[in-house]
């Protein structure tokens, strides 16, 4: 499989924060990982265009803000691309490229296996472990590949001993609860497996000569399952891991080199297009992180929007040092009927809740109703607990956000700001019935009456 060209491969994670020694966390140590950075560029400040993975992974997997493209709405299988836009696998592929995918797609837009992969394996993520991706790659044709790794839903996987829960931090917006240890003790445990996912990949890669010619990404779709992480667009929801390794080019990928500006998940595909020397369409919105007129980003921008059937709509804005976070849905709590129900530890915190067991900045999260916006001062208060929006001090930074939003939207023509067409809401209201209570979705079931 030797060629002059580069093959790409992206380690494509699930539900996994940057929780990992090579980003300074010493609650664990990940020595694959940290090689694997080595090695190449670690992105400080990289983040997901959304909370939750379909959203996120249409944005990724076409250069292009999810709410561009109408690919907001999560689990959404009915829309069709824009006309012109194509997915980078399809550009790798129209390029000569031999593509595959081993596990996840979940794009919220109708598309063919067959046409975006040669290969696609199953949903088990066992390519991780056996090299089945890339050994289908005939003699001499690069490649562009996905191994997809259950990151943060590989809770159980982990062989060995894991994380003593009473070693772990636990954020300021979490009680302080055996339970809530447990949950994050998990969350390091997944990263501790998927770290020796990623050094037998990078083992497979070597004993197969493709070490060097291989560019490598490793990010994921967004942060862990707890809320005010997944689905949600605060630091600990959509900050992913990112690194890019290549030991072929060390001039283009300087070894051991840390970069600190904004970063989207939008520009990993135009990034990749770009290292393996093709061209990147002029339509996408996501850049090449190492092009010559790249320019750094002032900030970076994520959504939420409809998870399962709960019916939401959020936007923040990332800057250097802030955090704004506009509300749009005020008629409804931040934690509403929601796929997370039943498990222990959203019982355990709505009845502390209920109780009146929470202090302040845990209560604000599961209140009845929620604020318009929220503006967080992430230098001085990095879990984004004190809201600003009240204060004088940092009025005009607060103002300088509300217009960033707000032109983004326009030029962007976010397709959030439009109710979801009813074959999306009927799709949503088949799959999971009575747990569609939001009031979008009245008419639907009056069809049905």
């Amino acid at each position: 499989m030797s060629n002059s060209r580069p093959n790409v491969l992206w380690l494509f994670l699930e539900d996994v924060n940057p929780w990992m020694s090579c980003y300074g966390d010493q609650t664990i140590q990940t020595p694959n990982i940290d090689a694997l950075a080595a090695s190449g560029i670690k992105f400080d400040r990289a983040y997901q265009t959304s909370g939750v993975c379909s959203p996120s992974r249409s944005a990724t997997i076409t250069g292009m803000y999810q709410t561009t493209i109408g690919a907001h709405n999560h689990n959404s299988s009915y829309p069709l691309l824009p006309e012109g836009i194509k997915t980078i696998p399809e550009y790798f592929r129209d390029a000569g490229y031999y593509t595959f995918n081993e596990g996840k797609t979940h794009y919220n837009f109708v598309f063919e296996l067959d046409v975006l992969f040669y290969h696609h394996g199953s949903m088990d993520f066992k390519g991780a472990e056996n090299g089945s991706d890339w050994s289908g790659c005939p003699p001499g044709q690069p490649f562009f590949g996905q191994i997809q790794l259950r990151g943060g839903k590989s809770i159980g996987l982990l062989k060995g001993p894991g994380i003593d829960p009473a070693s772990v931090p636990v954020p300021s917006f979490y009680p302080d609860h055996e339970i809530i240890r447990r949950e994050i003790a998990l969350h390091y445990d997944c990263i501790l497996h998927t770290d020796r996912q990623v050094g037998w990949i990078l083992e497979r890669l070597q004993e197969d000569g493709l070490r060097e010619n291989t560019i490598i990404f490793l990010f994921s779709d967004h942060g862990m399952r707890l809320p005010r992480h997944k689905q949600f667009i605060y630091e600990g929801g959509h900050k992913i891991p990112l690194i890019i390794s290549w030991q072929g080019n060390t001039d283009i990928v300087t070894p051991g080199s840390v970069r600190s500006d904004l970063v989207s998940g939008i520009d990993i595909g135009p990034t990749s297009l770009a290292l393996a020397g093709l061209g990147v369409p002029d339509y996408m919105e996501g850049q090449n992180l190492f092009g010559e007129h790249f320019v750094e980003r002032d900030y970076v921008i994520a959504a939420k929007d409809r998870c399962d059937f709960t019916i939401d709509r959020m936007r923040t804005v990332r800057t250097q040092r802030y955090r704004y976070v506009r509300n749009f849905m005020t008629d409804r709590p931040f934690m509403q009927a929601q796929y997370r129900d039943g498990s222990d530890y959203m019982e355990l915190i709505r009845s502390m809740h209920a109780n009146d067991e929470l202090t302040p900045e845990q209560a604000f999260f599961w209140a009845k109703e929620r604020i318009a916006e929220e503006f967080y001062d992430c230098d001085a208060d990095p879990e984004e607990v004190n809201n600003l929006v009240d204060d004088p001090d940092h009025a005009e930074a607060l103002q300088y956000h509300r217009d960033i939003l707000k032109q983004w939207i326009a030029q962007t023509d976010d397709q959030g700001q439009y109710p979801e067409p009813a074959i999306g809401l009927r799709w949503v209201l088949k799959q999971w019935g009575d747990k569609c209570v939001n009031p979008e979705y009245d008419t639907i079931k009056k069809e049905t009456q």
